[in-house]
């Protein structure tokens, strides 16, 4: 029976049941839905689950928030229309290019100059996607087997901890530390789908807190966004009250330049893993195999990351925080997605609200990165803990060993007097290059013996 233009482009949905809740014991397909009520209520449960990270990652960017909304909801379009409808998922603003960008912005690069690299790096992506759909899943694992992986996840988390030491924490460190507080209670004492908007919850607790410390004690003596020690107010709400309730953001287009590249194509491998991960746990949690869908839903992470960037926007990836939410809620229904996508374009329109994300106080961002830029790192041991990779086998050792140190120390390389590798960038050559050619090397030695 031929498939209808809906079902290829997974937008059919049937009702599931009577369209309240799951039937026992089971769970709400990709292709099923609930009443359009409970889908409604559902996709702002997936708004709210994205809010914080995906526009606090742009804002340590330094990229506009409000095309980070917008985009993030053309994105995950884009993604549910490349996969039809197979993988639910939404792609928020990525976090694994915040310390390459930080690295590109303190050589001197401008936007336009993080935004060519981020595209370059999302069409890579986008190819690798086309490489796996037709040469298979399997492909993935060959290449970038765990050990490394998980390194490449790790060393770009931890490679961020100077950003906050050194950017954020001492804008205001007491509300940095309350604000870390309260995200670290929250993900522990709160139930359920609260506890894992935490990361929000904590942003808005010290937002609030930063005005009532300005009410209480007046302005801070401290350094601002700019790195000047003045005196001023935690929370300068004067840009909200001048924007305009509905605008496009500002766009910008591209520029290249050949050492801000190298620096972000890393982020490719973090990516990848990324990506194969969530693909495995929605396999997972709907007893589905989707290795057919994994290149899909690489190419389309790449390519929705090429268009957010080739407009000024940030790259995007699958977010973690809303399998969280459909765990919580066993519907997993793509109908959910589609409506937390068309809010989230409608927030993107809104430059009031991107002003309010804007004026989010430093001492506030720092108590958050504290917290992020750690999970970022340990999603890489988290790789290594659920695939068992051995430590007491060198080849996993000792080049992971010397690739983290290198990108976590800002280890540097001169090539030529213009060029240097170092970093992120070089930590990812020596954990790669260095596994890969001592299992070869190793593989040929015992074969001898």
């Amino acid at each position: 029976m031929r498939q209808g233009l809906g079902e290829k482009l997974g937008v059919g949905w049937t009702l599931h049941g009577d369209g309240r809740t799951p039937r026992p014991g089971e769970a709400v397909a990709p292709g099923e839905r609930l009443s359009w009520s409970r889908t409604v209520a559902l996709g702002g449960q997936h708004v709210v689950a994205m809010f914080g990270a995906t526009f606090v990652f742009p804002v340590l960017m330094g990229l506009d928030p409000n095309l980070a909304i917008l985009v993030s909801g053309a994105a995950t379009i884009l993604f549910l229309l490349i996969v039809q409808g197979k993988v639910p998922s939404y792609l928020g603003s990525s976090a694994s290019f915040v310390g390459a960008v930080a690295m590109i912005r303190a050589a001197g690069g401008d936007s336009s100059t993080v935004t060519g690299a981020v595209l370059v790096c999302a069409l890579v992506l986008a190819a690798v996607g086309v490489l796996i759909h037709y040469i298979g899943a399997g492909a993935v694992h060959r290449v970038l087997p765990p050990a490394v992986s998980g390194a490449v996840v790790m060393l770009i988390g931890f490679n961020l901890a100077p950003v906050v030491a050194e950017t954020y924490w001492p804008q205001d460190q007491w509300i940095a530390l309350i604000t870390m507080l309260v995200v670290l209670g929250c993900s522990v004492l709160l139930p359920g789908f609260w506890a894992r908007i935490a990361v929000f919850l904590g942003l808005v607790s010290g937002y609030l807190l930063s005005w009532v410390f300005d009410l209480a004690f007046g302005p801070i003596t401290a350094v601002d966004a700019n790195g000047a020690v003045n005196e001023h107010l935690r929370v300068d709400l004067s840009g909200v009250a001048e924007a305009p309730w509905f605008g496009l953001p500002a766009l910008h287009g591209p520029s290249f330049d050949a050492s801000a590249i190298l620096v972000v194509l890393p982020a490719v491998i973090a990516l990848v893993a990324e990506n194969t991960g969530h693909v495995k746990a929605v396999a997972e949690m709907t007893r589905t195999n989707l290795d057919a869908s994994l290149g899909r839903a690489i190419f389309a992470d790449g390519f929705a990351s090429a268009l957010s960037s080739s407009i000024g926007g940030p790259p995007t990836t699958t977010y973690a925080e809303n399998i969280g939410v459909m765990a919580a809620t066993r519907v997993y229904s793509t109908a959910a997605y589609w409506v937390a996508a068309v809010v989230a374009v409608v927030l993107g329109l809104c430059p009031k609200f991107g002003a309010l994300v804007a004026a989010i106080p430093g001492g506030v961002l720092g108590g958050i990165t504290v917290v992020l830029y750690g999970m970022i790192g340990l999603l890489g041991a988290k790789i290594w803990i659920e695939n068992k990779v051995d430590f007491a086998d060198p080849v996993n050792l000792l080049p992971l060993a010397a690739g983290l140190v290198i990108a976590i120390g800002g280890v540097s390389l001169q090539i030529t007097e213009q060029f240097s590798l170092g970093g992120i960038a070089l930590g990812t050559i020596v954990v790669l290059l260095g596994h890969h050619v001592l299992r070869a090397v190793s593989s040929r030695e015992r074969a001898r013996s």
